[in-house]
């Protein structure tokens, strides 16, 4: 590959604005015609800064793994890939929770030009299959927590060498000890010449309707991801001795490219949290205070579950952001307090298209009720649901779009799928399938998902502030609202309510319908509530709404 340059259009963040309209209107994307991720987030930082701390490593194993461990790790699994047969271009899957080796995966794949493909260690051994099948994956790094499910699932399959991370045994022939397949292999390898259209990432979705899609990124997608990680996720301020921490899983787009990734991008430090289990909100006090954490990205039920703790401010967080669903203003203000005036941000984006909209309280203040606004180089729009047609007025709900051609963060397409690319592309519009609404200001407020509108004599409701309002009572602890028949309205809210320690009852029942009542639109009530002991979620706790419904 040849010499990385400086792209000073993703440094925007050294300069002073004057509004978040100034550098919107200054910003134009640079996207070289030759690019590799690997490149730029591992090889120039081993050359430029070895000793810097890339990965610290906080858990079982407390290491600190400086951008030349890093890279040499990456190089050696970039060597044992190349010679168990990987070519440029083939997918490999990786399999493996919050760790080193999971990074070091990704890395080799671009290195090496071939393509990643992220797995949940949430996977069953159908999920498995069903994706390493689609994607025709040739290898993979798997991980103890998944070795199981990976074994079950590729029975059938025509599979390649497996990279085994922790301390099982290799019981198959194609199988091989993780730290065996680097033993022995040049720690040089410097990352092949790949055009920035060419392909780095399959990741698939989440699956709540029909089968999960293949969602193909190019080389380029890093680029589409800078500007929101700098207004939104850094508040314009980033600076050395930065540690940044999500505790998802990195199998997903919203922690491995709003976190991990552009983090290494600019030469910062990721924390690497190897825990077993579910998410401990004391436990994360802990990393935070230990590691120095300065960007701590967290979704908004990992927040309220660390609002139940009794814990001491931590003064070095600056940005807290979050995503995936809506903060609400108590979750904000718990926020802000206990991590000592930060900057609270909401971000949104989907697989597709990440990293679109989002706060950025140095240049524009936040808005309660919206998401944020446009990042730099975005194009959003609220367009009409059934044409596609940027017609929407200001205030009106509609669908979030943005502009697909020569936006880098926009995906490929879907793999092996293009009636279903030309169906999500339309007019020249990557449409979301969210409902939004965006202010004469440009801010976005996020609706619903576009097939969970509930039409109630002739209201369109959207579940997400019904969950919001039912959320912020006392009693409850999560709370999730489908649209049921309805003889004579066609449709009115359900609610299904996990409570937070109090009993079921029908006067329960009533209190939370008039808390809704009381701070909605009359209409927009649940007319029924059911409580339950827990929601069924997707893999990346988005709620299966579908499975209520049925």
């Amino acid at each position: 590959m040849a010499p990385t340059r400086r792209l000073d259009a993703y440094r925007f963040h050294e300069r002073a604005w004057e509004s978040y309209d100034e550098l919107r209107e200054d910003f134009e994307w640079v996207v070289p015609e030759r690019f590799n991720m690997a490149a730029y987030v591992c090889d120039r930082w081993a050359a430029e800064r070895p000793d810097v701390p890339a990965l610290l490593v906080d858990g079982a194993r407390r290491e600190t793994l400086t951008y030349a461990d890093l890279d040499a790790a990456a190089s050696r699994l970039a060597r044992y890939l190349r010679a168990s047969g990987v070519e440029r271009g083939d997918r490999v899957g990786v399999n493996a929770p919050q760790c080193p080796e999971t990074a070091v995966a990704h890395l080799a794949c671009w290195k090496l030009g071939a393509v990643s493909v992220p797995l949940s260690t949430l996977f069953g051994p159908d999920a498995l299959e069903y994706r390493l099948d689609d994607a025709d994956a040739v290898a993979a790094v798997v991980h103890d927590d998944s070795v199981e499910a990976f074994r079950e699932g590729t029975t059938d399959l025509d599979f390649g060498t497996v990279a085994l991370v922790g301390e099982t045994e290799p019981a198959r022939a194609n199988e091989v000890d993780f730290d065996a397949a680097l033993a022995g292999h040049d720690p040089a390898f410097e990352a092949v010449d790949t055009a920035a259209e060419d392909d780095a990432l399959l990741i698939y979705t989440s699956g709540t309707t029909g089968d999960p899609k293949g969602v193909r990124h190019a080389h380029r997608m890093l680029l589409g991801h800078l500007p929101l990680f700098l207004t939104s996720f850094c508040n314009l301020d980033l600076r050395d001795g930065d540690a940044f921490w999500t505790p998802s899983e990195w199998a997903w787009i919203a922690s491995l490219f709003d976190v991990v990734v552009p983090a290494l991008y600019y030469g910062r430090s990721v924390v690497v949290h190897e825990s077993a289990g579910s998410f401990d909100p004391g436990a994360a006090f802990d990393v935070l205070d230990r590691n120095g954490v300065t960007n701590f990205f967290a979704p908004p039920t990992a927040l309220r579950m660390m609002m139940t703790v009794d814990a001491d401010p931590v003064e070095s967080v600056r940005v807290v952001a979050s995503g995936g669903e809506s903060l609400g203003e108590s979750v904000v203000s718990w926020a802000d307090g206990v991590f000592d005036g930060a900057a609270v941000h909401e971000g949104y984006g989907q697989t597709e298209a990440n990293m679109l909209v989002g706060d950025c309280t140095a240049l524009a203040e936040s808005r309660e009720g919206y998401i944020g606004l446009p990042g730099p180089g975005h194009e959003v729009a609220v367009v009409d649901p059934d044409t596609a047609e940027p017609t929407v007025e200001p205030g009106e709900v509609g669908e979030i779009a943005v502009r697909y051609a020569d936006n880098p963060v926009c995906f490929v397409e879907y793999w092996n799928k293009p009636a279903t690319t030309a169906e999500k592309v339309t007019d020249g519009w990557l449409r979301t399938e969210d409902l939004g609404r965006m202010d004469a200001d440009g801010y976005v407020a996020f609706e619903a998902r576009k097939d969970n509108v509930i039409i109630s004599a002739g209201y369109r409701i959207g579940p997400v502030e019904i969950e919001e309002s039912l959320a912020d009572h006392e009693a409850v602890a999560d709370a999730a609202v489908v649209g049921v028949p309805d003889e004579e309205r066609g449709e009115v809210p359900k609610a299904f309510v996990v409570l937070d320690g109090s009993e079921p009852s029908d006067e329960m029942r009533d209190r939370l319908r008039s808390h809704v009542r009381d701070r909605l639109a009359k209409y927009e009530y649940p007319r029924d509530i059911v409580f339950r002991e827990s929601l069924p979620k997707t893999e990346t706790g988005k709620l299966r709404r579908a499975s209520l419904k049925e």
